[in-house]
C-alpha cells in the first residue's frame, strides 16, 4: 500500500461522511432516534466495507455482490431498530429508510460512483426538509372519510 492509496481511501471516507451530515443534521433537529452521529457513521462504514472488499477481492470480483448483500441486510437491521410501534402507528419508518439510503450512498462513494452518492444525499435531504410541511398538513387534515363505509 502506498501513500496515494491511503489518501484516496481517506478522501472517499471523508466524502461519505460529508454527504451524510445534512441528513443526520435534519434527523437530529427533528429529534429522531438516529441523528448527527449515526448517519455519518453508517455512510463511512458502508464506504469502508466496499473499500476493504475492493482491496481484498478486487474491483471486478463477483464476490462484490455478497458484500453489497451484507451491507443491504446489515443497514436494514440498523434501520429496523429505528422503527417503533406506538399503538396502531409505526414510527421511525422514514428514519429507517433514510439510514438504508445512507448505506447505499456510502457504498456508492466506495465504488467511486460519486454522482449516485450525491443524488441520494440530496434526495433524502430534500425529502425530509421540503416534504415535512406537506406531511404535517396531511396529518393535520386527517384521513378522508368515505360516506359509504360503516364506522
Amino acid at each position: 500500500m502506498n501513500a496515494w492509496e491511503v489518501l484516496s481511501h481517506a478522501a472517499n471516507i471523508a466524502v461519505a461522511y460529508l454527504l451524510a451530515l445534512p441528513i443526520g443534521w435534519n434527523r437530529e433537529r427533528e429529534e429522531r432516534s438516529a441523528g448527527i452521529r449515526t448517519f455519518p457513521l453508517v455512510a463511512m462504514t458502508a464506504c469502508g466495507f466496499v473499500l476493504v472488499a475492493i482491496g481484498v477481492l478486487g474491483k471486478d470480483s463477483p464476490g462484490q455482490a455478497r458484500i453489497l448483500e451484507g451491507l443491504i441486510v446489515g443497514v436494514g437491521f440498523i434501520g429496523g431498530g429505528a422503527i417503533l410501534k406506538h399503538g396502531t402507528q409505526a414510527l421511525g419508518t422514514a428514519t429507517a429508510a433514510s439510514l438504508w439510503a445512507t448505506g447505499a450512498m456510502g457504498a456508492a462513494v466506495g465504488y467511486g460512483l460519486y454522482d449516485i452518492a450525491a443524488i441520494l444525499s440530496a434526495s433524502v435531504f430534500v425529502t425530509f426538509h421540503f416534504l415535512a410541511p406537506l406531511e404535517k398538513a396531511a396529518t393535520k387534515a386527517g384521513p378522508e372519510k368515505n360516506p359509504n363505509e360503516a364506522p
